[in-house]
């Protein structure tokens, strides 16, 4: 059986999928597609820390399914815009994950990710999967997957 490690870049997906569908990421559909055959190594969810009760709810989901949740706190700039991105993070799971991997999978349209997933089959020669909207997800990382899954109505609630 193949080894996988899922990564899925939470604000991404949330965003994407709320502005193409107006629906949410269904996280069950997804590690049932990922998982086929497949033994986990780890699975890690990405998302901003909030206090609101919400989005705990949310967490406890995903550490139900499966998920190692990872938050990073939200942070308010004196000009009104926010940070919290979990770029830098991912990509050091990746990295690491691709030693003991036979696949990695990264669930985010994030460009920024394709140099990442080039650097894994070059240096690993493992399998780089990504899971991300249809017209929201950049064309260099669907380019530098092995294969790209788009998020469309059976993945979603």
């Amino acid at each position: 059986m193949q080894t996988v490690s899922i990564l899925v870049d939470v604000q991404n997906i949330y965003y994407t999928t709320r502005d193409k569908y107006q629906r949410h990421f269904d996280y069950n559909a997804f590690w049932a597609d990922v998982m086929k055959d497949r033994t986990l190594v780890q699975a890690n969810a990405y998302a901003i820390a909030r206090s609101d009760d919400k989005q705990k709810q949310f967490h406890n989901i995903l550490r139900g399914i499966g998920f190692e949740v990872k938050l990073k706190p939200f942070i308010q700039r004196q000009d009104g815009s926010a940070k919290g991105d979990w770029d830098v993070g991912i990509a050091l799971d990746a990295i690491e994950l691709a030693e003991i991997s036979d696949v990695i999978v990264v669930a985010s349209g994030d460009g920024d990710f394709d140099l990442l997933a080039k650097r894994i089959q070059q240096r690993y020669g493992k399998r780089v999967e990504v899971y991300g909207v249809p017209g929201l997800t950049a064309n260099s990382l669907i380019e530098a997957a092995d294969h790209y899954h788009p998020i469309e109505a059976s993945l979603l609630l």
